[in-house]
């Protein structure tokens, strides 16, 4: 009886390792576009920074009111500046790795990525045409 009620818990364990396993090797989940920006977690971050030469992260949670404010003003700016800077959302209590990867230690952040690369951070919600003047001559862009 006892070898019985062994066998049944390994097969279970085999079973759960096997399960994790071929969840481990899926590909990442497609990026979705709520009103022109995207979500990311930590599965799509590297992928977003390879294929968007300017991109905008924006570091929030749900508890934070500063980051609602700047929400709309994200989304905004994401419709104004379509096919020019592609804008993203990671919420930092579901992907902490990326909150660390960066040293945040307060949101909203956003970071600004160009080729890849970190090339600025703002901190704090900030009025959209401050924000707006910040992005064009971060990525260089003319009015």
């Amino acid at each position: 009886m006892e070898d019985e009620e062994l066998r049944k818990i390994r097969e279970k364990k085999l079973e759960e390792m096997q399960h994790r396993i071929e969840q481990a090797h899926q590909p990442p989940p497609p990026v979705q576009k709520p009103a022109g920006v995207i979500v990311l977690d930590e599965r799509s971050f590297e992928r977003a920074l390879r294929e968007n030469p300017r991109l905008v992260i924006d570091l929030w949670a749900e508890w934070c009111g500063p980051c609602k404010m700047l929400s709309p003003t994200v989304e905004s700016l994401a419709g104004e500046f379509t096919g020019k800077i592609t804008f993203a959302k990671v919420n930092t209590d579901q992907n902490p790795g990326i909150a660390m990867r960066f040293g945040i230690s307060a949101i909203p952040t956003l970071l600004l990525f160009s080729g890849g690369r970190l090339i600025d951070t703002v901190v704090g919600a900030y009025p959209r045409d401050p924000l707006r003047a910040r992005l064009m001559k971060s990525f260089g862009i003319g009015s």
